[in-house]
């Protein structure tokens, strides 16, 4: 009998598709940790116990590893916005469920949050920046489109201003997402906003 025994096969090497996802998610992971204001390619390489040329096999540079988060922020945002308002008839019903996602969205993603502020890109490429701003817009008109159906529907004013409406709950979804930054992720940005609502949609 053979007393040698068989070594452990090593541990499968994750697919190309896999390793980006990794890479984003240990991004994300570091940018809602306390003190990081700015993350290093060489520190996310050392979390991923990889070199940093291994990263660059899956990115071009760090600033594509921002643009594939903030693609991540779109598609999951803009989903769950056709969601809504395939779902959802009534205009005032959207409006609110809109908020209530962008809100949720937020606290269960604070390093995503970092970047929808543009906390986390201040010494990155100035079109990462640009990429969030046009995020911010496409909300906005969101929110427009909502405002109107709303007034389509009758459930508001004829003469209700539609964009200035969506600026001021832009503003204040803005305003709950810096809030939860800057306090170190413990103030929920949905505090409240069952209270808030009828002031900022009614």
């Amino acid at each position: 009998m053979n007393d040698q025994t068989t070594p452990a096969p090593k541990p499968a090497r994750p697919k190309p598709g896999e390793r980006r996802l990794q890479i984003l998610q240990t991004l994300a992971a570091m940018l809602q940790e306390p003190g990081g204001d700015r993350v290093t390619t060489a520190a996310l390489a050392g979390r991923l116990q990889v070199s940093e040329a291994a990263l660059y096999r899956h990115f071009a540079s760090k600033a594509q590893m921002f643009e594939g988060l903030i693609e991540f922020i779109e598609s999951t945002i803009f989903g769950l916005i056709n969601q809504i308002t395939t779902q959802q008839e009534d205009g005032l019903r959207q409006l609110r469920d809109i908020v209530a996602m962008l809100l949720s969205f937020a606290e269960k993603n604070p390093g995503m949050t970092r970047v929808l502020i543009g906390d986390a890109l201040v010494t990155e490429d100035d079109r990462l920046q640009d990429r969030i701003n046009q995020l911010i817009d496409r909300i906005e008109a969101s929110l427009k489109q909502a405002f109107r159906v709303t007034v389509a529907q009758g459930r508001l004013p004829q003469d209700t201003d539609a964009a200035a409406r969506a600026g001021i709950v832009l503003a204040y979804v803005l305003g709950r997402w810096l809030r939860f930054a800057k306090s170190g992720f413990r103030r929920s940005p949905g505090d409240l906003f069952d209270q808030q609502a009828p002031f900022l949609i009614a």
